[in-house]
């Protein structure tokens, strides 16, 4: 497998980073995950868009790193068995003596490689989740590879039982560990706004454009706890589960524990949409 580095194309099990560089020795980098259908990147633009707000937001100089990262994700996505995968872009401060401090002009370190889709998420399958606080920081709108408390989050979910983690905050259920959260209450769907406390999904964005062209009503409004306890569906969003059906929460069932007719809407407008970026037609 060839991987990009630092300007360079070259195996992956040859490529080197400096044990002192800051994304190893203080997780002082920043990531983007980029799906990529019919060897397509999904929304790249965008995902490239939120990559520079991330490397701004940590006030990292873009020109310490001059890449053009569309040619990089092209050259990636052809090398896709399929078409289909994900590529991994990664931007670190650099190597420098290891201090809190930023390092004056040292050369930010540039990652990315393509891993192959190993199957296609099954949109009908069961996924389920805890409700856990959120143990992370205030600023989860920058996309870091800082993510040790979200690592602790799934790992709980996975002891016990569960694939996701929930995270509340203020009696306000704003996303979960590796997703977005959209729960069905009355007649709305539920989602937290775009602000420092969640990541700013581009499949969420997605998935409120297809809301609004099916008729569907939303609310960007972080369902609070008691409200995600009474939805009648619950699903996930990101660029690894897509659209994913949330059937019991806390050992509880959601709704009557099936995937309910929103998602079921949403899931089958996703996968038309997915098509459509394969063949061309759309970005």
């Amino acid at each position: 497998m060839l991987v990009y580095l630092n300007g360079d194309w070259i195996p992956a099990d040859s490529a080197r980073v400096s044990v002192f560089d800051r994304g190893f020795v203080f997780g002082d980098s920043v990531y983007e995950v980029i799906p990529v259908y019919g060897h397509r990147p999904f929304r790249e633009a965008a995902h490239l868009a939120r990559l520079k707000a991330s490397m701004t937001a940590v006030g990292m100089d873009e020109r310490l790193g001059p890449v053009h990262w569309p040619s990089v994700c092209a050259r990636l996505a052809e090398t896709l068995p399929t078409g289909d995968g994900t590529l991994y872009l990664q931007v670190t401060r650099g190597a420098a003596p290891r201090q809190h401090a930023f390092p004056a002009n040292a050369p930010l370190t540039l990652f990315a490689y393509a891993r192959p889709r190993v199957s296609e998420p099954a949109g009908n399958a069961a996924c389920t989740a805890i409700l856990c606080d959120d143990i992370r920081w205030a600023r989860c709108d920058i996309k870091t590879t800082s993510l040790i408390a979200n690592v602790l989050l799934v790992q709980e979910a996975l002891s016990r039982g569960a694939d996701e983690a929930l995270l509340v905050r203020d009696d306000r259920v704003n996303e979960g560990a590796v997703s977005n959260v959209f729960a069905v209450c009355g007649e709305q769907l539920l989602t937290a706004p775009r602000n420092h406390l969640i990541l700013g999904g581009i499949t969420r964005d997605v998935v409120l454009e297809l809301a609004a062209g099916l008729g569907i009503v939303v609310e960007e409004r972080a369902p609070s706890r008691a409200e995600l306890s009474d939805a009648r569906e619950v699903f996930i969003t990101g660029s690894s589960r897509e659209v994913t059906a949330v059937t019991r929460i806390d050992g509880k069932p959601v709704g009557d524990g099936r995937p309910g007719p929103v998602f079921h809407r949403l899931h089958a407008a996703f996968q038309t949409f997915k098509e459509e970026v394969r063949m061309g037609r759309r970005m």
